[in-house]
């Protein structure tokens, strides 16, 4: 199916006319309404209209051919719908150019955003992983830690990190600290839990084999137990970071006062909704970025299970 899809050139080609006639459409028929950056968003769809035709001969371009015309048809039906024909109320919709304006005239600011944003989800991730492991391994492994932290697991891990944001806020006067601590609490809960389970889950005769040669409890945990649930491990750290990427819009909308979610809020409050759709397309693909490199990590360190789990 692949290799059909990938051989197939009709679906880019028709792709590159249909980004041709969204750039005719743009700049050729008058808008409804007065939109800035007609002229700079006809010469966009100009762009990857060429961009696409030179990319013809490259098979890992064709094959998402289907998709660069998928895109040229959306983009031109909304341009049609709301540039030329106003169909949609007003603000809450604008036109495709409105956004090509935002990213123009205020990219200074998402960019910004953007910063903090990362530094907000990358610090609060990292943390809540490292507890998280921590928590897991002495759980799976010491009977006696698993004694101590088990309740303790179970009565405060169920709980939604957005409860503790008013106590937080009120007990730290840095309302990003908050925020970090915050997304630690979301992503150490499923790293903890997947990593007990993995740690526990071991077969004992792993441990056999390496006692029989002379290992130590050091050598058994860092070199048998946690390779062994590598695998439930890193399941806990997809799991914590889908819960730290909701955890960081709710920490700046309510409190930190910046980031691509604080900038949601802001635009909204002011009826800017390009800015909104802008800030939330920056924030997927910041999303998604991340969820990426951590599957590249885990393919890589993890060969044997490579084509398990998809994304």
């Amino acid at each position: 199916m692949k290799q059909v899809v990938k051989n197939a050139y009709w679906p880019q080609i028709v792709g590159v006319v249909a980004w041709l006639g969204t750039a005719a459409v743009t700049y050729f028929i008058p808008n409804a309404d007065d939109f800035p950056r007609t002229t700079t968003f006809a010469l966009v769809c100009l762009a990857i209209a060429v961009l696409s035709a030179i990319s013809l001969p490259l098979n890992k371009v064709r094959y998402y051919g289907a998709w660069i015309l998928a895109l040229a048809l959306f983009i031109g039906t909304w341009e049609v719908i709301q540039a030329k024909m106003l169909l949609l109320p007003r603000p809450f919709f604008g036109a495709p150019q409105e956004l090509l304006d935002v990213f123009i005239t205020d990219w200074f600011k998402l960019i910004n955003s953007l910063v903090h944003s990362m530094m907000l989800l990358v610090g609060g991730y990292i943390l809540g992983c490292i507890i998280g492991f921590i928590v897991g391994v002495g759980m799976g492994w010491s009977r006696l830690f698993g004694y101590w932290a088990h309740p303790v697991l179970r009565f405060l891990g169920p709980l939604p990190p957005v409860a503790f944001l008013p106590l937080l806020f009120a007990v730290i006067p840095s309302s990003f600290v908050a925020g970090e601590l915050l997304m630690a609490f979301a992503a150490s809960f499923p790293v903890a839990v997947l990593t007990w389970s993995g740690i526990a889950g071991v077969n004992p005769s792993y441990y056999d084999v390496a006692k029989t040669m002379g290992a130590k409890s050091s050598f058994l945990i860092l070199h048998v137990a946690i390779p062994a649930a590598l695998p439930f491990v890193f399941v806990g750290m997809f799991m914590a970071l889908g819960s730290c990427f909701y955890m960081l819009v709710v920490a700046e909308m309510l409190g930190v006062k910046a980031g691509l979610g604080f900038y949601m809020q802001w635009a909204q409050g002011w009826a800017a909704y390009p800015n909104m759709y802008a800030a939330l397309l920056i924030m997927a693909v910041m999303c998604t970025s991340f969820m990426t490199l951590l599957f590249k990590v885990r393919n890589r360190l993890l060969r044997w299970q490579k084509e398990s789990i998809k994304w």
